[in-house]
């Protein structure tokens, strides 16, 4: 069963970090999180890697991650404990798939990661993609699982790419109403320093949400990143405060840069799924969202377990004050109507 990776894109701060932690707990699925975002553009950046080529973009972080974790921007999200007495590695030199991916695969990510890098470095030169199947296979056969199903926070950002190196790919599309995912990200680090790189970009005549839509295997984006990363002051970003309209406008972008792409494949390789509808009836949808990976994976004692883990929660965005919510909403109504939320 095992070959191309299940892909599920989301904007980030939709939940769909539990969902990668509710399928993690599936005994055939592999669930690699946070694996793509935090490889930068390098992920991308060649086209026939050698192995050691691959190892340095699995290990090495690029310029922008590591201003951010050396100024001490760690999210929730991470599970490297850095904090743990003997800890091998620190923020700043923390290889990118030891972030979250390989602790959220194993607690003895240490020796996984040593017996990685003796298996990638030894790999000849070939085709990007391959070279990734290659992990997810060597992944998939140690755990004895049988799909891999990758989650990044903010993968639609990068879709178009991954569905250019991986065009069979099955896609989960996770979302949540845009004014509570705004709200969300704008208490998130991550998301603060990003919309502020886009918004710096736009004033010098770059925009950055129109390069989502276009796919692209090649150094350019990461040149790019390289030579922004000489001129960008992590300090003074992430202390910069914007109207929760902002984050607004950015989820809007995302999301209907994602409806786009989705609307290219056939319908039965794309799955939508509504957190909101997740937290109403988590069994009937993780029991269609399963299907969706494949329906031989199908497991009522897994469900059994995964079922209850999803809660409803309050919309948050109620409670801000009438003006800002009538901005909020104003700025995601495009997405928020392609999605079918109620204004």
């Amino acid at each position: 069963m095992m070959g191309t990776p299940v892909l599920i894109l989301s904007t980030g701060r939709c939940g769909s970090t539990m969902i990668s932690e509710i399928l993690a707990r599936h005994p055939k699925i592999l669930s690699l999180s946070e694996f793509f975002v935090p490889l930068g553009w390098a992920a991308f950046a060649r086209a026939t890697p050698s192995g050691p080529q691959m190892w340095k973009i699995l290990s090495r972080q690029t310029p922008s991650l590591h201003m951010m974790l050396e100024d001490g921007i760690i999210v929730d999200e991470a599970l490297y404990p850095f904090d743990k007495p003997g800890a091998r590695f620190t923020p700043g030199n923390v290889p990118p798939i030891m972030c979250v991916s390989l602790p959220h695969l194993t607690d003895d990510y240490e020796a996984l990661y040593d017996e990685l890098e003796t298996l990638v470095q030894a790999r000849p030169r070939c085709r990007l993609a391959e070279q990734y199947r290659f992990l997810f296979a060597t992944l998939a056969s140690k755990y004895r699982r049988d799909v891999c199903v990758e989650r990044s926070g903010g993968s639609l950002m990068i879709a178009a790419t991954l569905l250019k190196l991986f065009p069979q790919a099955k896609v989960i599309h996770v979302f949540r109403d845009g004014r509570d995912t705004a709200l969300s990200m704008s208490r998130h680090y991550n998301f603060r320093i990003m919309l502020a790189l886009i918004l710096k970009l736009k004033t010098l005549g770059i925009d950055v949400p129109k390069t989502w839509r276009k796919p692209l295997i090649g150094p350019q984006r990461l040149w790019l990143e390289q030579l922004l990363s000489r001129f960008l002051d992590m300090e003074r970003m992430k202390q910069q405060v914007f109207p929760v309209a902002e984050y607004g406008k950015l989820w809007n972008q995302m999301i209907l840069t994602g409806c786009d792409i989705f609307a290219e494949l056939a319908e039965d390789r794309v799955l939508s799924v509504k957190f909101e509808e997740v937290q109403q009836n988590p069994r009937q949808q993780l029991a269609e969202l399963i299907r969706f990976i494949h329906p031989e994976l199908e497991d009522s004692d897994w469900l059994d377990e995964v079922g209850n883990i999803p809660r409803p929660t309050p919309s948050k965005y109620l409670t801000l004050p009438m003006p800002e919510r009538i901005a909020l909403t104003g700025a995601c109504a495009p997405a928020l109507t392609r999605l079918g939320y109620p204004l």
